[in-house]
């Protein structure tokens, strides 16, 4: 289970090694001046600073996940969150479709 202090640290680490990239790569395709980017990300990943918003949607983008991801509380939304961003936009509405007759019941 992730400490709350570190969610966000957490799953960008874990975002990061699923794409392949190194902390210094990830700054780079972020914006981050390659001078200070293995500083800024270890701090990051530590959960020492949270990044802004904006470079948080910077992060997302560079390792194609939704940015909620890097704040949700647990593992089950996390997941959720990273496969509904690989389903087709007919399949979200079929699913969120499936899902409030599901809790109408």
């Amino acid at each position: 289970m992730l400490k709350n202090k570190s969610i966000f640290g957490s799953r960008l680490r874990e975002a990061r090694k699923s794409a392949g990239l190194t902390q210094e790569e990830l700054a780079v395709f972020a914006g981050i001046d390659e001078l200070s980017a293995s500083a800024r990300m270890s701090q990051y990943e530590n959960g020492v600073h949270i990044p802004k918003y904006e470079m948080a949607l910077r992060f997302a983008k560079a390792l194609q996940v939704p940015v909620e991801y890097f704040y949700a509380s647990d593992e089950s939304t996390a997941e959720v969150l990273l496969l509904w961003e690989q389903l087709s936009r007919q399949d979200k509405k079929r699913l969120l479709s499936q899902l409030q007759n599901m809790v109408r019941k």
